[in-house]
């Protein structure tokens, strides 16, 4: 009977674990077959090769390069652009709605864009607009929704993080107690400093600037430069020469 609870316990954690890397067990089977064959390739070669193979399971919209070393899950829920770029070392977990990433947008490496949504919630994507950079180990937790928009810019080590804890119960553990998943807007031609975190809720506008370090949680207004712990506005993007001090503070 022990070994019977056992084997039913493993086969019950396979089957979660499956459920949790593609959205059925066959077409796991088939992006990992393709992923295993095609996705270690190097050098323009294996860029080629993926941009063909690849659409059997991507969502892809024109010709798209991916790098060799792209770690992606539920493949048929994401979707890229024309002239899209996937560095190495990139993960994309697209969980339902997924990952879109609009035409002629970067990814550069080791950045995360997962979805996590295994709470079923109805609004857990990321979707990014048109000529924009994701840089290097950015963080992107889509559980409320990210959207970006086009032209924006974001510096190594961004962390975007549309969700959050409930803590108010001390009675209770906080693994019980939810969360919240507002989502994260941000606008049209935005640069956001490396190292910066914005939190779930927050809408950047369009135009904005976020310094290196700074910690967002609240929204920030168009042509405006905010940074700091919380992050404040700096000054108003106007036109006008701006301090030395000013121009470093979000390299």
């Amino acid at each position: 009977m022990t070994r019977m609870n056992d084997a039913e316990s493993s086969g019950q954690g396979l089957l979660l674990y499956i459920s949790r890397q593609a959205s059925s067990i066959k077409k796991y089977i088939i992006e990992q077959l393709i992923f295993a064959v095609f996705g270690w390739i190097p050098t323009v070669i294996g860029i080629g090769l993926r941009s063909v193979v690849y659409r059997l399971v991507l969502r892809m919209q024109g010709i798209a390069a991916v790098e060799n070393g792209v770690r992606i899950r539920f493949a048929d829920n994401i979707t890229l652009g024309r002239n899209v770029y996937i560095d190495q070392g990139v993960y994309l977990h697209g969980c339902p709605a997924g990952i879109q990433i609009g035409e002629n947008t970067f990814v550069m490496h080791g950045a995360v864009l997962h979805v996590y949504n295994f709470r079923s919630l109805p609004h857990a994507f990321i979707r990014i607009g048109a000529n924009s950079l994701i840089g290097e180990l950015n963080v992107l937790r889509g559980q409320g929704g990210i959207t970006i928009g086009d032209r924006v810019y974001t510096a190594p080590m961004v962390q975007m993080l549309a969700v959050n804890h409930v803590f108010d119960d001390p009675t209770r553990p906080m693994v019980e107690q939810g969360i919240t998943a507002e989502g994260i807007v941000v606008e049209d031609d935005v640069w956001i400093g490396a190292g910066a975190i914005i939190t779930d809720g927050v809408r950047i506008c369009k135009g904005a600037v976020v310094a290196a370090g700074a910690v967002v949680t609240q929204d920030v207004p168009p042509f405006t430069v905010v940074g700091g712990t919380p992050a404040r506005v700096l000054r108003t993007i106007d036109g006008g020469q701006s301090t030395g001090a000013v121009k470093k503070v979000h390299y």
